[in-house]
C-alpha cells in the first residue's frame, strides 16, 4: 500500500445553527478495509482511495467498504466524489456499484447504505434505468427484499455513467435520507424510513460491490 495521504476537506464558511464541520486527515492509520482491497493512490491528478470488493465475497449488499474510523455520524451532510470502472473480469451483471455506507456499528454488522449503478443510467432498458440508485439496510433489508416487498420505493433513476466523476451528496436527518447527484438542487432519491431507526450513529464507509473498481475523493462531512 502506498503511503500517500489526503484530507477530508471542509470548505464551509457559514454553517446553519446546529451544524459543525469535521476535518479528518485520512491515512492508512484511520482507514480500515472491510472485505475489500484498498490502496491510496494518485488517479487523474487527484488523491484517491481505490476500493475493490474481495472476490471471495459472493453475496450482494454485504459490508464491503473502507471504514473511516475517525468519523462518528448520526445526522448531517455527507458529500464525496466517486468514479467507478468495471473490473476486467467483471460479469455481464456488474453495474459499477459504488456509494456510501453510514451509521455503521462497531463490528460492521449493521449499517445503512445508498449506492449507484452507473451502467444503468444510460442504458436503453427502461427497467434498468429505474434501478440506477439503490438504498439498502444491512443486514435485514437488502435490495432484493426491498424490491420485492416495496417495488420502486427504494430505487430511482438519474443520469450517470461509468468512468466519470459523480458527486454524491447525502442529507441525513432522523429516519430520512436524501441523495443529490452532482449540482442538482432536487434529490434523486428520498428514503423516509431508514430501517435502523433514527437514534443511532456510527462510522462512514466507502462502499463498492462486485465487479467494481471504485475511486473516492473530496469527502466532506458536516455533522448536526
Amino acid at each position: 500500500m502506498k503511503t500517500l495521504q489526503f484530507f477530508l476537506i471542509i470548505s464551509i464558511f457559514i454553517l446553519p445553527q446546529g451544524l459543525y464541520a469535521q476535518k479528518v486527515k485520512l491515512t492508512s492509520n484511520n482507514l480500515v478495509a472491510n472485505q475489500v482491497y484498498m490502496s491510496l493512490e494518485k488517479f487523474q491528478g487527484k488523491d484517491v482511495v481505490k476500493v475493490i470488493k474481495d472476490s471471495t465475497i459472493m453475496a450482494a449488499d454485504e459490508a464491503t467498504f473502507v471504514r473511516i474510523k475517525d468519523v462518528d455520524f448520526k445526522d448531517g451532510i455527507i458529500e464525496v466524489k466517486v468514479l467507478s470502472r468495471l473490473e476486467k473480469k467483471a460479469t455481464p451483471t456488474a453495474r459499477g456499484f459504488i456509494g456510501v455506507a453510514f451509521r455503521a456499528n462497531e463490528d460492521n454488522s449493521k449499517f445503512e447504505c445508498i449506492y449507484i449503478r452507473p451502467t444503468n443510467g444510460r442504458t436503453d432498458d427502461q427497467v434498468r434505468r429505474n434501478h440506477s440508485i439503490q438504498y439498502f439496510s444491512f443486514p435485514d433489508f437488502k435490495f432484493s427484499r426491498l424490491r420485492k416487498e416495496s417495488p420502486e420505493m427504494y430505487e430511482s433513476y438519474a443520469d450517470m455513467g461509468l468512468n466519470e466523476w459523480i458527486t454524491l451528496k447525502m442529507i441525513v436527518k432522523g429516519k430520512q435520507a436524501k441523495l443529490f447527484l452532482n449540482e442538482n438542487k432536487q434529490p434523486s432519491l428520498i428514503v423516509n424510513d431508514l430501517k435502523l431507526g433514527e437514534n443511532i450513529s456510527g462510522a462512514l464507509g466507502l462502499f463498492v460491490d462486485v465487479g467494481t473498481e471504485g475511486y473516492f475523493t473530496d469527502l466532506k462531512v458536516i455533522k448536526q
